[in-house]
C-alpha cells in the first residue's frame, strides 16, 4: 500500500476531530443544527490552520444523506466520495491559477443548474484573493443572491486584499493561529496512534517552529520521523530543524543569574559547535525573558505552552524585576546591532558579556551614603552650619512644620542630620533631625552665622511603645521620612505604597498595599530593610506585611497633593480676569482637563 502523509492521513473528518477553533465550529454547528444556513461564507486564517478542511466537512453536513447536520455520517456515498475529492456537486477552484474572468463566468454559468447528486451544489474557492477585480464583479451579484441550492464557501490568507463588496456578502470566520501546547497535543496523539517511540520535548520543538500551524507540524513531524530513524528525540530534531534547545536557553539565563562568566562562554562554543542561528537563540532568549517578566507580575498567567512553567515560576523568584527589564532591553538592542557586525559569533559572545556585566543601579545606593564613623563626626557640624543658612533659601523648607512637630514626641530615635542629607549641593532642614530634636528637654537650638550648633546624637536604649503611637502621629512620620530618603524605581515605589504599623528600638512593622504586591520580592524586602538600617544607624527588624490598608501612605499623600494642586490651579485660571474677559467677549470655553500643574509639564 501506497505511504500517505501524516498531513493528509491525519486530515479531521468531522468537527470533533479538529485541534482548536471553537468559535467558527460552535457557529457552523449550531447553523447547521437549526437550519440556519447562509449562502456564501468567508474563512480567513494563516496557512494550515484548517481553512479548507471545515469547508469540506460542512460540504459533508450539507450533503450528508443521512440529513442535514453537524455531524455527517461519513458513510454514505456523498461523504465517502467527498472525503476522497470525486463528489460532483463540490466544485473546487484554486483561484490561483484561474485568476482571468473568463474562468469565472465559466464557472458562475453552471451555477444555474440544480445539483446533480447530492442536495447542495457547494463552490468551494480557494485563495479567492488571487482572483482579478473583474472577476470580482463578475462573482459580486451571483454571490449575492444566488440559487436556493448554492452555497460558495471562500478561503483566504489574506481578506485585506478582497474588495469590501465581497465582505459584505459573506459570513466571515477568522481562525487563528494553534498554540504550541495544542500542537503538541495532537502530535502526541497521532504518535501514539502510529506506534512511534518519542520524546515530549521535542514535541514542542517541532510546536514551537510550526508557528501555529498544524499542517506545517504535520509536515515537519514526518521529515523528523525519517531523519530520526523512527525514535524522535529532541537532540535530533533540534539537529534537523537548527533550532537551540530550550534547555540551552535557559542556561544562558540561569548563568547570569550566578554570576558565571565561564558558563556563559562555554555556551557560546556550544551555540557556534551546532552552527545555530544567533537571530533565533536570541529570539528564544526575547521570548524567555518576557514570559519570566510576566510571572514575576503575574504567576497565574504563564501556562504550560513551552513546557517550562516551574523553570519560569523559579526564575522569575531569583531574578529582580530591574534585572529581567535590563536584560531584555540590552537583548533587543544586540539584536539589531548585530547586523552591522562583521562576525555574528563574536557579536554574540560580546552581547553575553555585556548581559553578565551590566546590572540595574540598586535604588537605595545613592539615596543614603555610607560615611565612616571619623568622616560622619566631621561632616555633621558643616551640614548643620549648611543646613541654618543655605545657599538656596527657597528650596528649603521652614524650620518646622506643624507635621513635624505632631510626630517629633514619639521618635526620639531618628539619625542626626548627615545621614538625611541625599546631595551637599542643596541641604534642606531634615524633618527627622527636627523629631530627634523636638524629643530631647532642651529647648531646639538656633543655628547662626558664627556659632553652628552641636548635632543631637540619636538617642540609645529609649524606645517608644507602639501604645504612644497615634494614627495620625505615625503617618506624618513615615511620609516625611520617605520624602526625606527619596528612593527611585521599583524599590522607592513599593516603599511609598507602604504605611508603618508600629516601631520600636529594635524593630519596625510595615504594611504594603495588596495592589503592589505582584512587584514585591526577596530582594526587594532586603533593598527597603538596608535602607532603613542605614538611615536609622542601628540594626532594625524590618517585617513587611502584604494587606489592604487603608490608611494613607506616601503614594496616597502625593496623589492627594497633586489633584489638590492641580484643583487650585484649575479655580485659579478660570478666575482669572484675562481668562474671564476671553470666555465673555469671544464665547470662549475653558476646557477644564487642559489645565495642567507648570511642573508636571516641565517633567
Amino acid at each position: 500500500m501506497t505511504y500517505q502523509v501524516l498531513a493528509r492521513k491525519w486530515r479531521p473528518k468531522t468537527f470533533s476531530d479538529m485541534a482548536g477553533q471553537e468559535h467558527v465550529l460552535q457557529t457552523l454547528i449550531h447553523a447547521l443544527n437549526h437550519q440556519r444556513l447562509h449562502h456564501a461564507y468567508l474563512f480567513t486564517g494563516t496557512r494550515g490552520v484548517g481553512k479548507t478542511t471545515i469547508a469540506r466537512i460542512f460540504a459533508k453536513c450539507l450533503n450528508c444523506e443521512q440529513g442535514v447536520s453537524a455531524t455527517p455520517c461519513g458513510k454514505c456515498t456523498a461523504c465517502t466520495q467527498i472525503a476522497e475529492g470525486r463528489f460532483i456537486d463540490l466544485i473546487e477552484v484554486d483561484a490561483a491559477s484561474k485568476t482571468k474572468v473568463e474562468d469565472t463566468r465559466e464557472l458562475l454559468e453552471n451555477v444555474q443548474y440544480a445539483p446533480s447528486v447530492g442536495r447542495y451544489k457547494v463552490y468551494l474557492i480557494d485563495e479567492v484573493h488571487m482572483l482579478s477585480n473583474h472577476s470580482f464583479n463578475a462573482l459580486l451579484k451571483t454571490l449575492e443572491e444566488p440559487p436556493p441550492h448554492v452555497i460558495f464557501l471562500l478561503a483566504t490568507t489574506d481578506p485585506h486584499k478582497l474588495p469590501v463588496t465581497i465582505l459584505s456578502r459573506c459570513l466571515q470566520f477568522s481562525l487563528k493561529n494553534l498554540s504550541p501546547q495544542m500542537i503538541a497535543e495532537y502530535l502526541k496523539s497521532v504518535l501514539v496512534a502510529e506506534q512511534i517511540p518519542f520524546e515530549e520535548a521535542a514535541l514542542w520543538s517541532i510546536a514551537r517552529a510550526a508557528q501555529g500551524s498544524m499542517r506545517d507540524a504535520l509536515t515537519l513531524l514526518d521529515q523528523s520521523i525519517s531523519f530520526c530513524a523512527g525514535n524522535v528525540t529532541e537532540a535530533e530534531v533540534n539537529s534537523l530543524l537548527g533550532t537551540p534547545d530550550q534547555a540551552l536557553v535557559m542556561g544562558i539565563v540561569q548563568a547570569l543569574n550566578a554570576d558565571n562568566a565561564s558558563e556563559l562562554l562555554e555556551i557560546a562554543n556550544t551555540i557556534s559547535s551546532r552552527a545555530f542561528d544567533y537571530f533565533m537563540l536570541l529570539d528564544s532568549l526575547l521570548a524567555l525573558l518576557h514570559r519570566i517578566a510576566i510571572a514575576q507580575l503575574v504567576p497565574g498567567g504563564i501556562d504550560n505552552s513551552q513546557g517550562d512553567r516551574e523553570q519560569i515560576l523559579k526564575l522569575a523568584a531569583e531574578l529582580t524585576a530591574e534585572q529581567v527589564q535590563l536584560y531584555y532591553q540590552i537583548a533587543l538592542n544586540g539584536r539589531q546591532d548585530m547586523s552591522l557586525a562583521f562576525d555574528a559569533r563574536i557579536a554574540f559572545e560580546m552581547l553575553l558579556l555585556r548581559l553578565l556585566v551590566f546590572s540595574p543601579q540598586a535604588p537605595d545606593l545613592a539615596a543614603a551614603p555610607v560615611l565612616s564613623a571619623d568622616a560622619e563626626q566631621k561632616k555633621k557640624p558643616e551640614l548643620i552650619q549648611q543646613e541654618a543658612k543655605p545657599e538656596h533659601p527657597s528650596k528649603a523648607p521652614a524650620p518646622a512644620t506643624p507635621r513635624q512637630d505632631a510626630a517629633a514626641p514619639s521618635f526620639p530615635q531618628a539619625t542626626p542630620a548627615a545621614a538625611f542629607v541625599p546631595e551637599l549641593e542643596t541641604p534642606a532642614v531634615d524633618s527627622s533631625a527636627e523629631i530627634a530634636a523636638g524629643a530631647s528637654t532642651a529647648e531646639p537650638a538656633k543655628a547662626s552665622d558664627t556659632t553652628p550648633p552641636t548635632p543631637i546624637p540619636p538617642a540609645s536604649g529609649q524606645t517608644v511603645p507602639h501604645a504612644s503611637l497615634n494614627a495620625d502621629d505615625t503617618g506624618e512620620f513615615w511620609i516625611s521620612l520617605v520624602e526625606t530618603l527619596g528612593v527611585t524605581g521599583i524599590t522607592g515605589n513599593l516603599l511609598a505604597n507602604c504605611v508603618l504599623l508600629s516601631m520600636d528600638e529594635n524593630s519596625m512593622t510595615l504594611a504594603l498595599d495588596e495592589t503592589q504586591s505582584a512587584l514585591f520580592n526577596e530582594e526587594h524586602g532586603r533593598r527597603i530593610g538596608d535602607l532603613l538600617r542605614e538611615h536609622f544607624q542601628r540594626p532594625l527588624d524590618i517585617s513587611i506585611e502584604i494587606a489592604g490598608i487603608d490608611a494613607e501612605s506616601p503614594a496616597r499623600y502625593q496623589q492627594r497633593k497633586r489633584e489638590e494642586a492641580l484643583l487650585q490651579a484649575q479655580q485659579a485660571f478660570e478666575n482669572d480676569e484675562h481668562v474671564q474677559a476671553l470666555v465673555t467677549n469671544f464665547s470662549a470655553r475653558i476646557m477644564p482637563d487642559s489645565v495642567k500643574i507648570i511642573d508636571e509639564v516641565k517633567t
